[in-house]
């Protein structure tokens, strides 16, 4: 414990699932933290329940809302260290069917809201003389899944994003990381299981060397690592945390 003591996060989509998740972890870990969200009642009840955590109402696609979280971050604990690109949301629907305003919305979310907060942060990070900035993409970042394209295209992106965002900010000390998770014990996970699994969801579950779905502190550990001094030589890479999904023949 204490691998982020002194460190102060700002962390996105923190009023549920893996965002709720990254919050308890990293005040456990010693960091302040500050969430964001639009589900203000579940997000001011998760800060509530741990010691030196805020919450702030945050749109990840507004401008106008990213300068505001940041502001509040540098007002309640005098810096932004961490950043984790974590909100995202998901639109089940083959191409054909899904309709154009329905993909924007994911891609503004998942990856304009990524880019959105990357912005935001470069400069306050800059002055402090570094951070890191984590980004979490997906399996479906790095293969596609059919009935997802929407959610693999923002998710593809950000890989992208992240990579150019790590060779620009490097220089100033702000290490850029992505982490990938597979299946996760979260509404949105279970979710995209219910609605896309075309087969038996205990035999795919079988299937992976790892059989069986995530704790979402599981991830938050990985989180931890990336945003903390341990990480300090870590920028512009990918990391997988999928049950060796990916691991098998054809990837």
């Amino acid at each position: 414990m204490g691998r982020l003591e002194g460190k102060v996060a700002l962390i996105t989509g923190g009023a549920r699932g893996m965002g709720k998740a990254h919050a308890r972890h990293f005040v456990a870990e010693g960091a302040r933290v500050v969430i964001g969200d639009v589900l203000d009642a579940k997000g001011e009840a998760v800060a509530a329940k741990l010691d030196g955590c805020r919450y702030v109402h945050h749109d990840v696609t507004s401008e106008d809302d990213w300068t505001a979280a940041v502001g509040a971050t540098i007002a309640a604990f005098g810096r932004v260290d961490v950043l984790v690109n974590n909100a995202g949301i998901l639109r089940h629907a083959p191409i054909a069917e899904m309709e154009p305003a329905a993909f924007r919305e994911v891609l503004e979310v998942n990856l304009v809201g990524c880019w959105l907060g990357i912005r935001a942060v470069a400069g306050p990070m800059t002055t402090a003389g570094g951070g890191s900035i984590v980004n979490i993409s997906s399996v479906e970042g790095i293969a596609g899944a059919s009935g997802l394209a929407a959610y693999s295209a923002s998710k593809f992106g950000v890989r992208g994003l992240t990579r150019s965002a790590a060779q620009e900010l490097g220089p100033a000390g702000i290490r850029v990381n992505s982490v990938h998770p597979g299946g996760v014990l979260t509404s949105m996970s279970l979710g995209a299981a219910d609605t896309l699994t075309r087969v038996d969801p205990l035999a795919f579950l079988k299937a992976l060397p790892l059989p069986r779905f995530a704790e979402p502190v599981e991830i938050s550990r990985l989180v931890a690592f990336l945003a903390s001094d341990e990480a300090s030589y870590t920028t512009g890479a990918e990391f997988l945390a999928d049950g060796g999904l990916l691991s098998g023949p054809g990837y």
